[in-house]
């Protein structure tokens, strides 16, 4: 089994399976690759197989009903930490950018950008993440240095972070939506407390980068 970079996402020790944290220790504001003519700038924090790689990604385990859910926690998700880059986002804070869009590389490129350039962030794609989240992610679905960081890819990399969140958890009612929040705030550092912080806030530069009430306010819609 090969491992990759990971993103700028976190896992928080509370989830299921977590690896040590903090994962997170370098998300902030982020902007497209210039060389990238359809992105944008942006502010922060599998592979289907047609066209893009050699094998699609394992089936979801999500439920139906998880299923529809992240995808709305998914968008979310990137308002804060992507913006209108989107899937080929990549931390402003890196000085030397990869040579293509995300979603243009696999992941063995990345992971050699990651290698090739140390002492600066890393945070890629929507979901912004980081290296060491990457690399334990890919490993968990088993996908080759080969496949391709598309967007079906990286949702399906976000939605196993849902899924350690307690996304099916919270649906079932057995866990609050506050405990779920929290967990999410853990992952991504776009996310605020109640505090309306960042669980890193100040954390290599890390910040919420939307309100408490907004993000209250959002998951309650999604969830109800």
């Amino acid at each position: 089994m090969r491992v990759f970079v990971l993103i700028c996402v976190v896992m928080a020790p509370v989830l299921a399976a977590a690896e040590p944290a903090p994962l997170m220790a370098s998300r902030q504001p982020m902007f497209a690759l210039g060389a990238a003519p359809t992105t944008q700038s942006t502010r922060a924090s599998l592979f289907s197989g047609v066209g893009v790689g050699l094998m699609a990604p394992p089936p979801a385990t999500l439920s139906a009903d998880g299923k529809k859910v992240a995808k709305q926690i998914r968008d979310l998700i990137a308002a804060a930490e992507a913006g209108p880059a989107g899937y080929d986002a990549v931390q402003h804070g890196a000085r030397v950018k990869p040579g293509k869009p995300p979603t243009a590389m696999t992941l063995a490129q990345i992971d050699r950008w990651t290698r090739d350039t140390p002492g600066q962030p890393h945070a890629i794609g929507r979901y912004q993440f980081i290296p060491k989240t990457l690399r334990w992610l890919t490993a968990r679905l088993n996908l080759p240095p080969e496949t391709r960081f598309t967007a079906a890819v990286q949702d399906r990399l976000a939605d196993l972070l849902l899924e350690d969140a307690g996304l099916e958890a919270v649906l079932r009612g057995e866990m609050s939506q506050r405990r779920f929040m929290r967990n999410l705030a853990r992952t991504w550092a776009g996310f605020p407390l109640p505090n309306g912080q960042s669980y890193y806030e100040g954390f290599a530069g890390n910040m919420a980068t939307m309100s408490w009430q907004r993000f209250k306010g959002q998951i309650g819609q999604i969830l109800s």
